[in-house]
């Protein structure tokens, strides 16, 4: 009986013992967690001017110290990262959310993860949660549910040129001299993005018109055939 006794007490002991080891590991990881939080929030204070917002001139400064342009892709998917609900405009709880999932605390951090994030936005699961949010992210107006024809050349360009660029240039072309349409909504902006991955160019071949297609796009086919001759 007192063997048995001895080994229980051992179990015992070796219990406390993985649990207060656990229990040093949370704390630390949590102390570690808190720090690289401290390092978030001082960064983007450094943009905020002490508001719970970095704002436009913010936005410039932090494209300034990323050596990027405000205008460059990258930071369109830095936006995405932070899901940004407001173009310009970086919430305290976005730019967190942003770099945590990024591993990143520096802006010197930050530049070496850009080219990663780049690839992450280009695998097809991401890009076309990516060219849905570049969208919305564009809706700058309270109610809005168009962007005018200047601005989306200038976004196709930007969030599908890397990947279809002959469509893309076409596209573009195409609603610079058209004008029927003044404005774009989602739905046919959404039609884009399904037209340049399911149809092939520049023979329209696998393209029915009598399937759920955009009429801006039947219009764009009949444009290119006729021009083509």
């Amino acid at each position: 009986m007192p063997r048995t006794s001895s080994k229980k007490g051992s179990r015992n002991s070796t219990a406390s013992y993985n649990s207060l080891t656990m229990d040093l590991f949370r704390a630390a990881s949590g102390k570690i967690g808190s720090k690289e939080l401290e390092r978030i929030d001082q960064l983007f204070y450094s943009y905020a001017n002490n508001s719970d917002t970095i704002e436009p001139e913010g936005i410039e400064s932090l494209c300034s110290d990323l050596e990027v342009d405000h205008t460059d892709v990258r930071i369109l998917m830095l936006a995405w990262k932070m899901q940004a609900k407001k173009q310009g405009y970086f919430t305290r709880e976005e730019w967190r959310r942003g770099l945590k999932a990024l591993k990143v605390d520096t802006i010197s951090k930050i530049k070496k993860a850009l080219p990663e994030l780049e690839k992450e936005v280009r695998r097809p699961s991401n890009l076309v949660d990516f060219y849905s949010y570049a969208f919305r992210y564009c809706l700058t107006e309270e109610n809005q549910k168009s962007i005018d024809i200047e601005s989306i050349c200038i976004l196709l360009d930007l969030v599908l040129g890397l990947d279809f660029r002959p469509q893309v240039d076409a596209l573009v072309l195409y609603l610079k001299m058209q004008n029927d349409y003044k404005v774009i909504n989602l739905d046919q902006w959404m039609g884009f993005y399904r037209f340049c991955n399911e149809i092939s160019f520049p023979d329209f071949s696998n393209y029915d018109p009598e399937l759920a297609w955009p009429l801006i796009l039947d219009n764009f086919v009949d444009w290119m055939r006729a021009k083509e001759g």
